[in-house]
């Protein structure tokens, strides 16, 4: 064999063997067998999965939205799927009051937390899927809208960790907090929703620091989603031609609770889901911060 064959040889091994190792992230299902899981924003998408799939799973949940009906319909299937308990707590996440009496549920049912999934998104102000993508800031800056969008989607979250954190500390467990590519790249139209996820990144990646710095073992992870087959996703993209064709792109919910979950059991600093649209934006903001301007302008109507 020629020296150069040799060479070609030994360069596809590496680059084998180097995905490998970056492919191998240790998961084990079984480490979620009884685990303790408080998931909020469980009445619809990818947090209804979630909480199917951590019941898959045999962990114990407790799962938060507004809607009390549907919570004990997703708590009735997390039962029959095969989680060790199920529980809910009914109430809007955007009032202190509602934090603390979900955590402190947590406390009372499990005694201890290992996971606190952060999850949920609305506005007492708005439809959020009605109002996406619609108007821009220039048209429509509607500040009671962008201050109640904050409480609920930073504020909230923010608490809750708070609130959650002695629990955390002492079962050396996991956040796993919601967010997406608009989290890392700008996007028009929906300046609103940017501004809470870039939070969202500084808040809890600092977090993340600060718990390293404190010898404190709790992992943050933060799933950066792209385009998702939700079904307000799918409701709010079939209006528009160009928007059926990007949800022709969208993954599954499915697939998506599972990476996230797979995500936080290893304790990944984030998960970038669908890889080649998310990551691939991410970092070429990092490099050609101009052209990927250019490409969000003309991806921003939907």
């Amino acid at each position: 064999m020629s020296r150069l064959a040799w060479a070609s040889l030994v360069v596809v091994l590496v680059a084998v063997g180097i995905g490998v190792y970056w492919n191998y992230d240790g998961y084990d299902p079984e480490t979620i067998r009884g685990a303790t899981v408080v998931i909020t924003g469980c009445s619809t998408g990818i947090g209804e999965e979630m909480a199917y799939q951590y019941a898959r799973l045999g962990a114990k949940i407790l799962i938060t939205a507004r809607r009390e009906n549907r919570l004990k319909e997703v708590v009735a299937k997390a039962k029959s799927l095969g989680a060790q308990e199920a529980h809910y707590v009914a109430g809007d996440m955007g009032k202190a009051e509602d934090c603390e009496r979900t955590i402190q549920v947590a406390k009372e049912k499990f005694g201890r937390l290992d996971y606190l999934v952060l999850n949920h998104e609305g506005s007492s102000v708005k439809n959020i899927h009605e109002y996406f993508g619609t108007k821009s800031w220039l048209e429509d800056p509607d500040m009671d809208f962008f201050v109640d969008y904050m409480k609920i989607n930073v504020v909230a979250y923010v608490r809750l960790a708070s609130l959650a954190l002695p629990l955390l500390k002492e079962s050396k467990g996991h956040i796993i907090v919601m967010s997406a590519f608009i989290g890392k790249v700008p996007f028009p139209n929906i300046t609103w929703g940017v501004t809470v996820k870039f939070a969202l990144d500084g808040f809890f990646s600092s977090l993340r620091v600060e718990l390293m710095k404190a010898g404190q073992d709790v992992s943050v992870t933060l799933p950066i989603l792209g385009m998702i087959r939700t079904p307000a996703a799918q409701e709010m993209m079939q209006k528009t031609e160009k928007g059926r064709e990007l949800l022709k792109m969208a993954e599954n919910v499915n697939d998506t609770a599972l990476a996230i979950i797979r995500g936080g059991a290893t304790r990944a600093r984030e998960v970038y889901y669908p890889a080649y649209m998310c990551w691939t934006l991410t970092k070429l903001r990092a490099i050609a911060p101009a052209l990927v301007d250019y490409i969000v302008m003309n991806m921003g109507d939907f």
